[in-house]
């Protein structure tokens, strides 16, 4: 049951994180995992396996589909099969949570019971309550190359970068403690609206795609590195 909360949570707030993106279909109810089919998760959404956090590869790990709730998994996590309704009753490819509420058998291994890191949250999730989140580019430290990513101020966790390699991600890959830095504006280079955050030695350049998004990344992570948790607008009702 928990699984399939999570999986309707995912959904509704994917919708509304990605800004353009057409997921179809609405997630599955509880009712109806095995009876209808779902609306599979695409493939370049994910990096990592949805349900073990393990990265995928072309050669060891690859990208398999959970025929119940639509989830990129890996092999050994979707090493089950179960009837499915909508499918005749044939037995199909699941993942181990599915399969566990589509037969009532019981999976002696315990992968949930490990203490889950700082960077163990689901990015799809944290998107739907947080502060801002949106795609940008972090570059390197000669400012030519770059990572894009998923970026995301969570909400519960104001005072932290987290950054995702793909926006359905369940896990980030790296986090940036946000208290203490300054947020440094740059000219327009090339097309590029260029900002940085600040820190003696340390420093990080972003790209984001619009000039709009821009000042939206530098003012929420400007409230951040001062130790401001509220989002502008409670701030503006707390001040009324």
């Amino acid at each position: 049951q928990d699984a399939i909360d999570r999986k309707e949570k995912r959904s509704e707030t994917f919708k509304t994180a990605v800004h353009g993106l057409e997921t179809g279909t609405s997630a599955l109810k509880a009712e109806e995992l095995g009876r209808r089919a779902p609306q599979w998760v695409r493939d370049n959404l994910v990096t990592m396996c949805m349900r073990c956090k393990e990265p995928f590869n072309a050669i060891m790990r690859r990208r398999h589909h959970c025929r119940a709730c639509g989830y990129v998994v890996c092999a050994r996590c979707s090493d089950y099969k179960a009837e499915l309704q909508y499918d005749g009753n044939r037995l199909n490819r699941v993942c181990q949570e599915c399969y566990v509420f589509l037969t009532g058998h019981v999976v002696l291994e315990d992968r949930e019971g490990k203490h889950k890191g700082i960077l163990e949250k689901g990015a799809a999730e944290i998107s739907g309550r947080s502060l801002l989140c949106s795609s940008l580019q972090l570059l390197d430290k000669n400012g030519k190359g770059g990572t894009r990513g998923w970026f995301v101020i969570p909400q519960d966790d104001p005072l932290v970068l987290y950054i995702y390699a793909a926006p359905q991600d369940v896990r980030a890959h790296t986090s940036i403690p946000l208290l203490g830095y300054q947020v440094k504006d740059l000219p327009q280079s090339d097309s590029r609206h260029l900002f940085q955050l600040v820190q003696s030695r340390q420093v990080y350049t972003f790209v984001a795609d619009t000039e709009e998004l821009k000042q939206r990344w530098m003012r929420a992570m400007a409230r951040s590195a001062a130790g401001i948790t509220l989002s502008e607008e409670e701030d503006e009702d707390a001040d009324s």
